[in-house]
This record gives C-alpha cells, structure tokens and sequence, in this order.
C-alpha cells in the first residue's frame, strides 16, 4: 500500500463568482466517498461577486473533530489568496497558481489553466489538478462531477469530463510533487457528506415537521432550503414570510392547528420574532426556533460566526415562562437535538429553542447515515378522551401541562388567549386567577429538568485544568485538551449541548474537583461562564474568549493558553 500524508489542511481561496464553491463541493464529496474524514471551514463575505472567500477541508484518515489554522496545500483562485495566506503556510506547504501570474519560488505549483480549458472550465482543471496531488482516484473524482452537474446538465457534465481528462493528460507531462498525496483507505465505508444545517433539518424531518415559515438571513437560510427540497415528498409545506415578525406568528398558528413547526432565522431576525415568544409561552402553543448565531450588534459580521446570543434567547420573550436551548457541537447532534427540540416542545407546550452558528451551519463533516429504524414522529395535541369535560385548555395541573386539544377535530370548544386567562382559556383580569397560571406555566420547568442533556465530560478525574465549553466550540476544546494530555498534564473537558435548563448536580462536583476552571467561548463576556456562576454560585474566573468573526480553534486555545486566559 502506498504511505501518504494521514492529516492534511488545504485551502481554496479566490473571488465570490470564481466558482470556488463548485470546485470546494466537488472535491469534499470526493474526499468522503475515497474514505476520509472531513471538518469544513467556510469564510465568506457578504457580496455576490469579488471579495476574498475561503473554504478550508482539513482531510484524514483518522476521524478528526476540529478545524486547522495552519495550510499544507493553498490552491490561490488569484494572487490576493497568496497574499493573504502565505504566512499560515506549513513550513513544507505548497501553492498552486495559475501559471500566468507574477509569482515564483519552490513552494509554487504553476498551472498554465488557459492552455487546459476555457474561462468557464478552469475551476474543474483546478480540481484535476487538486485530486492528482492528493492522489484521489480520477474515477471517483468523475463521479462525482457527473453527480453535481449531470442530472440537469448533462452537455455541461460532457465538457467538465472532457476537461477532466485533458488535465490528466496535462499532468503526466508534469512532474508533480509526491509529498502531499493521501494515505488511500481501502475498502471505504459509506458516509455522509452533510453540513450542520442540512442534518438539523434532516433530524426535524424525522421528527415529523409539517410547518417551517422563515425570513432569509444568513447562516439559518439553509435550514429551510434543505426543507423545501423534501416538501413534497415529505408532506411539509415551507412559506417564506414577509418578514420574520410573520414568520414566527405563523408557525404558531400552524402549530396551534396541530402542525409541528418551526423557525430559522439569525440574531437580528430573532430580535423581531421576541414578542411571538411570549405569545407561544401564553398560548401554551408548542415551537422550535433555530438561532444562527453571528456576530452582532445589529447587521454586525453577516456572514461569520459567534457564540454570542446565549443570553439574548435565554431572556427573550416577556414575562416569566420557561423553555429549553439546545445548542450542538456535531453535525451527528445537530440530527438528534433538532429531533429532540420538536419532541420537548410539543411535550411541554411552549417555546424551544436551537442555537447553531455560522461555523456550525457551513462545517461539512462526514458521518455515517443516520439510523431512522424506530424513530417515531411528534403527535400534535392529545387524545380528546384524555380532556375531562367540561373541556378546560388551561386546566391548572400539577404538571402545569394541560390537555392540549387540536380546533375543529372534536366536537369540544378550544379557546385561547393571550391576554391572562380562566381555566377555560377566557380573558380574565382577577389577580389571584393571575398568580395561578403564573404558577402553572412555571411548573412545566420540573419536567424540562427533568430531561435535560447533561454535559458531556472528558478526560481525567480531578484534573489539574478543567475546559468548558457549549455549542461548535466543542471540537477545537477536545482537540486541545487530548494534545496537553499527550504532554503529560492532567487535563479534562466539560461540552454542553444543553445550554438551559442548566442542572447542577449533573457538573457542579467536576468543576468543584478541578485545580483550574476555564471556559471557552465564541463571545466576548464568557456568557455560559456567567450562567453557571448564577445557577450555581460556581466563579470561572477565567475565560478565553474569541469574537473576531472566526471559528475557535485548537490554535487559538493554545495561544491564548500560553498568555494567560482573561
């Protein structure tokens, strides 16, 4: 068997309209059916044409779990990507160019595009070039050039093969070095190539989602594209609203009908949709809200990602009321906490809520399929036999949960309001009705903790550094925490993917028998560090926190790690 490299970090920069993306798309799903592993990292600015994209595959044979600073392989689209980048080059990396620009040094791989395909097919002699460095079988790059392109275009999918192989042709006159090809896995198993975005709507598809409204805002677009694709066949309708203040009042609309839904939209979105917050906790009406963070405030960095808008969900909505937020660190969660939002919400008959990110939302990973044997889907409203009659749709119980009857499918009179309300869902302004409904919707947070997602914890007991983490900081965090181990410290990482109801007795005796607490986080204000210290008296006095619009990395921990976390 051939000995390559087992971890490579590649990166492909160039203008938005270059068709960086295409070439990205082509050669990850390559990747992943040749048997790698992937984590994706994309940086895009907010324009349709010119600015400086990236989009970065850290490639091994081993399962990998977190991004890379530093580039072994840089395919520059134009010369500002080797401006920009050459100083995160490994010390042996290499750059590929076009032949016609101004560059020269060892470390170039010029490729004379123009004499290979015209204009418009030069992204696809860049990925020829790209595969045979990596020693990707030219087959199963083929494939899957046909799978992008063929099944709308097929003339289009003719001439990228016929580029295709001219650059084959090209490059055995070329002697291309050896030193970046791949360890070839044999045999390689079936995967998914699946971003954040795509599986959360793929959980919420299991899980039996029937209604998405939504606003466009980037990173959460995806979430209902990938739904519309799936609408037919799926029995779900997706309506794009006016704006999201429509978006959100719809969906709980179509929930109190009895279909499951939900939204997806950003912070600035989300600010809109706060006073349907409150409408859902009233109304005692279930829904599932995707936040996808990003740097803020207001249009902020619309196309980066942060960990910021924890405390802004947290306390959305007003009045008192409780809710659930789930916030994952997989794409694998991603599936499963969507899945499980849309359960918790119709079981406790109010808001909850997801919190990804634009790191999240655009990181390709490969996964094996999801198993769906045995899923069930969420059923809307209860039985009519289970509501005692006189019919009561705010029944004070000692849950707080009430049986939630669907309008129009019995012959029992569903009223609700969302002003205060009597037990039979008429307005009421006696005080002491008032303090009892309080009670009984505050009740429901006995059940929410009951089902809380406990913190995944890592490492060694009683360690002398404890690193805690929420959301897509997850990876980098575990990845920096096994490399200190293999310098011989005592080290251990706590991952929350449940970010609220926070349950004590499920971490406070971790982070009690740690020697140093420190909490990292996409923000600037350690927002999770502070939710702790609240619920549980606990201080992290010490937080490495990063709001520069980028994703946390194993690099960016150690470096603030060396200079003393704040």
């Amino acid at each position: 068997m051939r000995v390559g490299k087992e971890t490579m970090n590649l990166l492909i920069g160039g203008e938005a309209g270059q068709g960086l993306l295409t070439i990205a798309q082509i050669l990850t799903k390559t990747l992943v059916r040749s048997g790698y592993y992937i984590v994706v990292n994309q940086s895009y600015q907010s324009r349709i044409r010119g600015g400086h994209n990236t989009f970065a595959i850290r490639v091994s044979n081993r399962e990998i779990i977190a991004p890379q600073e530093k580039i072994d392989l840089l395919i520059a689209l134009d010369q500002d990507t080797v401006r920009i980048h050459l100083p995160e080059m490994t010390e042996d990396g290499r750059i590929v160019v076009d032949a016609k620009f101004d560059l020269s040094g060892e470390r170039f791989i010029k490729i004379p595009y123009n004499e290979l395909a015209d204009q418009l097919h030069a992204n696809i002699a860049a990925l020829g070039v790209i595969g045979s460095l990596l020693g990707l079988d030219a087959g199963v790059m083929i494939q899957a050039v046909d799978d992008y392109f063929g099944a709308k275009k097929p003339e289009v999918a003719q001439q990228n093969r016929q580029t295709m192989t001219d650059t084959e042709k090209w490059l055995a006159t070329y002697n291309l070095p050896s030193s970046l090809k791949l360890t070839p896995i044999p045999n390689p198993p079936p995967r998914l190539m699946i971003n954040g975005n795509e599986a959360l709507a793929l959980g919420a598809l299991s899980a039996g989602v029937k209604f998405c409204a939504f606003y466009p805002m980037t990173p959460a677009t995806s979430i209902p594209l990938t739904l519309i694709e799936a609408g037919k066949r799926m029995g779900l309708i997706v309506e794009q609203a006016e704006d999201e203040i429509a978006a959100v009042n719809m969906a709980i609309g179509a929930s109190y009908a009895g279909a499951p839904s939900m939204v997806a939209t950003s912070g600035g979105g989300f600010a809109l949709m706060v006073e349907g917050v409150s409408l859902a906790a009233m109304t005692e009406t279930p829904i599932f809200i995707v936040v996808g963070q990003r740097p803020g405030p207001a249009t902020g960095l619309p196309t980066r990602t942060e960990q910021s808008d924890l405390e802004f969900v947290l306390h959305s909505g007003h009045g008192e009321f409780p809710r659930a937020i789930f916030a994952p660190g997989t794409v694998e969660e991603c599936f499963h906490l969507a899945r499980r939002a849309l359960e918790l919400a119709e079981a406790s008959q109010g808001p909850v809520f997801l919190l990804t990110d634009q790191f999240m939302a655009d990181s390709y990973r490969a996964v094996p399929p999801f198993e769906l044997e045995g899923l069930s889907a969420v059923s809307a409203g209860s039985p009519a036999a289970e509501a005692p009659l006189p019919y009561r749709r705010y029944a004070l119980t000692a849950s707080g949960k009430s049986p939630r009857l669907l309008p129009g499918m019995g012959p029992h009179l569903v009223v609700a309001d969302s002003d205060e309300h009597t037990e039979d869902g008429h307005l009421t302004e006696d005080l002491a009705v008032r303090v009892q409904m309080v009670d009984k919707r505050l009740r429901k947070l006995q059940d929410l903790l009951a089902a809380v997602v406990p913190p995944e914890y890592h490492g060694d007991e009683n360690p002398e550094l404890l690193l805690v983490t929420w959301g897509s900081s997850r990876g980098s965090v575990l990845e920096t925490a096994e490399s200190l181990k293999a310098e011989g410290k005592r080290v251990a990482a706590l991952c929350f993917s449940q970010v609220w109801p926070l349950a004590p007795a499920q971490f406070l005796n971790s982070l009690q028998g740690a020697g140093q607490v420190i909490a990292v986080e996409g923000n600037a204000t350690g927002q999770l560090a502070r939710l702790i210290r609240r619920e549980t008296g606990f201080f992290i006095d010490q937080v490495i926190g990063r709001y520069d619009g980028l994703p946390v990395t194993p690099e960016f921990i150690r470096r603030e790690l060396s200079r003393g976390a704040r």
